[in-house]
């Protein structure tokens, strides 16, 4: 998969899911956020970096002994962009840099290999974005030579407004593996991975 720095976001507030943080909650027996970290293990051997906020110690707690660089975000309930400013900042090398969300478990290694291939196959030095019809998903590539230009204006350091305002500077590929596409917001998403033996109901 050549050189590639992932980002993992685990910062939010996981209002939706009610008293529960939804990174900690248990998939396949570990932590949402830890088995997240295992999942871009496949496409990557540099350290992980995971941004944090709510309840950042247990955050860290739940990721002992993983191969991971955390990253504190003092800003994290401002909103997701301020965490993927974060992790840009951190991220100074690396050909290509994938920015993931910590609570997509229906993700697989292959998922993220297809991911990185499409990028590599298109145009590497455009952002590239997992689209299905009009729906966009999670994790997007965005290559190094953009990583400044993501940082340098404060209203759009998030990937989805920079996206938005600069779409020649993106591309969409037509994956459909239904990963991309969900996560775990809230008690019902967790309930559907329970119910399909990925979560612990217990």
């Amino acid at each position: 998969m050549g050189d590639v720095t992932a980002i993992l976001l685990a910062a939010g507030l996981s209002r939706r899911m009610g008293e529960r943080n939804k990174l900690l909650l248990p998939i396949n027996g570990v932590p949402m956020i830890r088995y997240m970290v295992e999942v871009y293990r496949a496409v990557t051997q540099r350290p992980i970096l995971v941004v944090t906020g709510h309840q950042s110690d247990a955050i860290e707690d739940s990721l002992a002994g993983c191969d991971v660089r955390l990253i504190f975000n003092s800003d994290f309930a401002d909103g997701q962009q301020t965490s993927v400013a974060c992790g840009l900042r951190v991220a100074k090398d690396g050909a290509q840099i994938l920015i993931g969300l910590g609570d997509q478990p229906r993700l697989t290694g292959d998922n993220l290999r297809a991911l990185l291939k499409a990028h590599k196959a298109a145009d590497p030095a455009r952002i590239s974005i997992p689209k299905i019809g009009d729906q966009r998903g999670n994790p997007i590539v965005v290559p190094s030579n953009l990583r400044e230009r993501v940082l340098a204006d404060p209203k759009s350091a998030g990937c989805k407004a920079f996206t938005r305002k600069y779409p020649e500077r993106v591309q969409f590929h037509a994956l459909s593996a239904h990963g991309f596409y969900t996560d775990v917001d809230t008690p019902d998403a967790y309930d559907a991975l329970v119910s399909q033996n990925l979560g612990d109901a217990t």
